[in-house]
């Protein structure tokens, strides 16, 4: 069968039959990697199976070219694409992207999914596979995952994962709970949470799991993440910090455990990025093959939930803006900006997050009489300990739509489940409850449609004219308003003050 889609095609590379491979160019480096070396049986074995099944050699797609300096390459944008990113992956400037799309708005948040671009490219070599494992779409907690169970999915399958049982929280949970749980606080996708357990241990299928006594089921060996749980934790923190950086344009390259470097191909999607730098880690060169091909996760997947890739219908639309926010407290009032752009759940990318203190707060996790509020009109659809999400759509999904994610509330002052807020009404009062806190104060995150939006990005944190900028680390950064600029200080002093003027007119 002749493959005949040109070689740049964005899309995943359909085939019949046809096993499409890659042989990734390599670099040594002198140094080994940092992270620890993960050996799976079960993947070795699978890596095996599906050589002799193919009795053939690898054959290589076509590499990209060594393009001209500047020369212009076709490309359909993919949902949740903005300029800044694809200037960085296809090493060019935002500037020229202009240039050759005269049609681009001046002012520009995410793409259109599905445009046409042409884009100056700069040859960089390593380039990886343009194969595609999973879409963007079914990457996040998002409208996908609409009316699955995972908890009634997993208790239907023969495999292990059933009857497992482990502690969440200081309390027992099944197999099935522990996967909801963490997919729901990192909003990474159930299923493929469930298709990593799968393809890595047989925990759908196989009733016996390949070993009871091996703490680090999906091979991450650390003493700090013991379990499923634990180990689940670490899985969803380092394919969410992969996949938003692939989205900012901030992950450029990755290393294997051989020392070969790999930088995604321009044309990737951010959830493939994220799973082959995952499998990077952990698998030598032949398993990393297989895994990040037709014959590895996407396989995995299709046979527990169908082709990833029959519905491309976007997440992200073109032109993604914020609804308008209040500033988390009560107008008159003025707080302290005490934690710039940080991480929305767990300690790494996405930036999603930022944190204000109530002034009168003398330090440390004390009580407090004031009270955060709703940042726009909507439902409370979720409430765990220290934390509030509010729903803005109507729809009380949290999978869809515009969400406002509050944690560090004083659990005993939110409002239960169901209950509709105005903008401004009470929605908590800040303390220490939930995640890790070192004093009395609320964070505050956006989502849509499943997706974690950054602080700072093409879709500002906008909060009555106050827009958030990144500083040099994590809880560093700035607000920023007609000129004026606080700076992120847990200090809470007067200058890190930012006074609320209720809603604009």
């Amino acid at each position: 069968m002749k493959f005949n889609l040109p070689y740049w095609f964005p899309q995943r590379l359909r085939h019949n039959g046809l096993k499409i491979l890659l042989a990734i160019p390599v670099l040594i480096s002198a140094c080994a990697p940092s992270s620890p070396r993960i050996s799976f049986d079960l993947l070795q074995e699978q890596t095996e199976q599906a050589a002799q099944a193919e009795s053939i050699s690898p054959t290589p797609l076509p590499t990209r070219p060594a393009y001209e300096p500047g020369e212009l390459v076709e490309y359909s944008v993919q949902p949740g694409d903005t300029l800044p990113a694809l200037a960085v992956r296809f090493n060019t400037t935002e500037a020229e992207i202009r240039e050759a799309n005269p049609i681009l708005p001046a002012e520009l948040s995410t793409l259109p999914p599905g445009m046409p671009m042409q884009i100056p490219i700069y040859y960089q070599p390593l380039w990886g596979s343009s194969y595609q494992i999973l879409p963007d779409r079914l990457f996040g907690y998002g409208p996908a995952q609409v009316g699955f169970d995972t908890v009634e999915f997993v208790n239907s399958q023969p495999g292990w994962l059933k009857d497992y049982t482990g502690v969440a929280g200081g309390l027992p949970k099944s197999g099935g709970e522990l996967v909801e749980i963490v997919a729901t606080n990192f909003s990474i996708s159930p299923r493929l949470l469930l298709a990593l357990i799968e393809y890595q241990t047989g925990g759908l299928t196989n009733p016996q799991q390949p070993d009871p006594d091996n703490p680090y089921v999906l091979g991450y060996e650390d003493r700090k993440h013991p379990g499923l749980y634990q180990q689940l934790l670490w899985a969803a923190n380092f394919l969410n910090d992969k996949f938003y950086r692939y989205r900012l344009g901030k992950l450029t390259s990755f290393e294997h455990l051989d020392g070969r470097l790999e930088r995604p191909d321009p044309w990737q999607n951010a959830a493939t990025v994220a799973l082959q730098v995952y499998f990077s880690t952990m698998l030598d060169k032949d398993q990393y093959f297989t895994a990040t091909h037709g014959e590895g996760l996407q396989k995995t997947y299709a046979n527990l939930f169908g082709d990833p890739w029959a519905d491309t219908t976007p997440h992200i639309p073109g032109s993604l803006q914020q609804p308008a926010f209040r500033l988390p407290f009560l107008p008159g009032k003025a707080w302290a900006y005490t934690g710039g752009p940080h991480t929305g759940w767990g300690s790494d990318q996405p930036y999603a997050a930022i944190d204000f203190a109530p002034p009168n707060v003398v330090g440390g996790c004390s009580p407090t009489e004031e009270w955060a509020i709703a940042m726009a009109d909507g439902t409370i659809v979720r409430t765990d300990t220290g934390v509030a999400v509010l729903d803005l759509d109507g729809d009380q999904d949290e999978r869809t739509g515009w969400v406002i994610f509050y944690l560090h509330l004083s659990t005993k002052t939110i409002p239960p489940v169901g209950t509709a807020l105005k903008a401004g009404d009470p929605i908590g009062q800040p303390s220490c409850d939930g995640g890790t806190s070192t004093g009395t104060h609320v964070h505050i995150a956006r989502k849509y449609n499943g997706e974690w939006v950054p602080a700072d990005s093409p879709v500002p944190f906008n909060m009555e004219g106050w827009i958030t900028k990144d500083g040099k680390a994590p809880y560093q950064g700035l607000l920023v308003q007609y000129g004026r600029t606080v700076i992120a200080c847990d200090c809470s002093n007067q200058e890190s003050l930012v006074q609320s003027l209720g809603p604009l007119p």
